[in-house]
């Protein structure tokens, strides 16, 4: 996928056949550390929704995460790097870590909206927990106006919660379901094995395993 720079900033080239409309995935998260699970969300998301790509945003100061400790946005970032690389309908951008101040997805979309032309669709791709959320987080209106939302459900998720809180939030927010069997898989089940001594095998992938273990992250290597 070749990247265009819009002001220093690494992102997919969309948009240049007037007549056609295309579809951008923006996969937005700390990914601290990326795992299997957002990997196959992604996939799914691109077929299911015939996406053109999907754009990986490792959250550079993220709003929700304030007062916790977050892995060097360096680190999240070379971490997402290697796990996409080989796919190349996946992208890995620095477009919010470079960004100062706190992170907020209303700005990240509403650059994006600005960049790209109108016949780019854009589909902000994130976890059913965090949909119950997103009608508390900055400026929420704005990011139901400016892209469709994508919220991937592991298998047994009861939506019903979600959709409430969808429904009674009174925004017009534009919704699509996508359950992902490796959404059982989290961020913090990886560092909770790290801490516990046990392997990461075939839940991210070994580059990232390999990464992890060379840094040091997470307190202590982990085995292979």
């Amino acid at each position: 996928m070749d990247t265009q720079v819009f002001e220093g900033l690494d992102l997919p080239v969309l948009g240049v056949t007037s007549a056609k409309t295309y579809r951008l995935g923006i996969m937005g998260g700390t990914f601290d550390p990326i795992h299997n699970g957002h990997l196959v969300a992604a996939e799914q998301a691109l077929g299911d929704l015939d996406l053109d790509v999907v754009v990986f945003m490792p959250a550079g100061s993220p709003a929700f995460k304030q007062d916790a400790q977050v892995t060097s946005a360096t680190d999240r970032y070379a971490m997402t790097l290697l796990a996409t690389a080989d796919n190349p309908h996946f992208v890995t951008s620095r477009f919010e870590i470079d960004r100062e101040g706190i992170t907020y997805t209303a700005d990240t979309l509403s650059t994006l909206r600005e960049l790209y032309p109108s016949n780019v669709e854009l589909y902000f791709i994130t976890g059913a927990d965090a949909i119950i959320d997103i009608v508390k987080w900055h400026d929420a209106k704005k990011i139901a106006r400016l892209a469709r939302l994508v919220a991937a459900t592991r298998p047994g998720y009861d939506l019903d919660n979600a959709t409430d809180v969808i429904f009674n939030s009174g925004i017009d927010f534009d919704v699509t379901y996508l359950e992902v069997p490796a959404l059982a898989i989290s961020s913090s089940y990886l560092r909770n094995r790290i801490g516990a001594g046990q392997s990461l095998a075939y839940l991210t992938p070994d580059s990232v395993i390999g990464y992890i273990s060379k840094r040091g992250l997470y307190g202590q290597h982990t085995r292979s």
